[in-house]
């Protein structure tokens, strides 16, 4: 089983390639990463040390590079292509949203053109080959207090990186659609865990908070996220390959809504109890309500329910144990925060 995983020195594609070399015995992996600010050679030091060259590889490239995408199909006979290359900051498409459209859009787009060149006729066996394109439930766009978003629900982004998620989900369907082409899309909810780059909420609370830093928190803090475990979600992409149908398309959440502030108060609490206080005084002190970003979704929440009944899934780390071990993972692996923060994970 060959595998070409994009993006997969980012935080989701790197749980994920850690997740599967472990767990498929006959699973082998070519991780097509650009390195960009988001990708850290680091995130898979191990899986390098434990499973190169036999059964891992890794190329620098860029999905949008048609040469170097027909090379990997060229040398390896890809069975499975599992697309988590993305530029995914919303701030970042905000301030320059030009790169979000020509990784998100046009990338997806080479790589659909190398998979349906390379992969036989729609008359053949196509059986065995998968293309699963990793998106967002911010395609969706913005929740009222009551409702889940749903396979079916209506695309309605609101930010140039959701708008850009949105036009290739629609490529992605189109060239099942068109080509009869194995495609399936997969739409999670706010993923958190090891290996997150430190300018997510979620890393970049518990960072600060341990180094008695500024907390800061858009608006009220009081937008809704569904947090889902990243190794949760790397066991439901492992699921829907191995047992999702093609042209379909499954919500991947926890059903684990939480207000940001929440989130952020949960925290400080824990680490309140950790490490001690901050000059005497607790983290949520610390707080501070900044200017709202533009365009903010106020709630985020995703049903689940066709991957856990079609597919069997369903989540199983609750907010409270991954919250728990996230924040231990980041204590213990500090150097690999300090090494983002000074630019040295780029040495490369």
């Amino acid at each position: 089983m060959e595998i070409l995983v994009t993006g997969g020195c980012g935080f989701i594609g790197s749980n994920f390639i850690r997740h599967i070399l472990k767990n498929r015995k006959q699973a082998n992996v070519v991780n097509l990463d650009k390195l960009t600010y988001a990708g850290n050679l680091a995130n898979l030091s191990d899986v390098a040390k434990e499973y190169a060259p036999s059964r891992y590889r890794f190329i620098k490239g860029d999905i949008g590079d048609r040469k170097v995408v027909e090379d990997v199909f060229r040398e390896t006979d890809i069975d499975w292509v599992v697309n988590f290359a993305a530029e995914s900051h919303v701030d970042r498409s905000i301030e320059e949203p030009a790169e979000f459209l020509q990784t998100n859009i046009l990338g997806t787009f080479t790589l659909l053109e190398a998979a349906r060149n390379f992969w036989p006729d729609p008359g053949s066996d196509l059986s065995k080959k998968r293309f699963l394109h990793i998106s967002t439930d911010e395609v969706y766009g913005s929740l009222s207090d009551k409702g889940y978003f749903t396979e079916i629900t209506p695309y309605n982004p609101s930010s140039p990186y959701s708008a850009s998620k949105a036009a290739s989900d629609h490529l992605v369907y189109a060239y099942y659609r068109t080509y009869s082409m194995p495609t399936i899309i997969t739409n999670s909810s706010n993923n958190y865990g090891p290996y997150q780059f430190p300018e997510k909420l979620i890393p970049l609370i518990i960072n600060n908070a341990i180094r008695g830093k500024r907390l800061p928190v858009y608006g009220d803090g009081k937008n809704v996220r569904d947090w889902l475990h990243v190794e949760d979600h790397c066991s439901a992409i492992l699921v829907v390959l191995e047992r999702g149908l093609p042209g379909q398309r499954y919500n991947i959440g926890a059903h684990c809504e939480r207000q940001n502030i929440d989130v952020v108060t949960m925290i400080c609490d824990y680490l309140d109890k950790r490490l001690g206080l901050v000059d005497g005084k607790p983290r949520k002190e610390l707080i501070e309500y900044v200017s709202d970003r533009l365009g903010h979704d106020r709630r985020y929440a995703i049903d689940a329910s066709k991957i856990k009944s079609e597919l069997y899934w369903q989540p199983s780390v609750t907010f409270e144990k991954g919250i728990e071990g996230t924040i231990a993972w980041y204590l213990n692996n500090m150097a690999w925060v300090e090494d983002i923060e000074t630019g040295k994970y780029q040495e490369y």
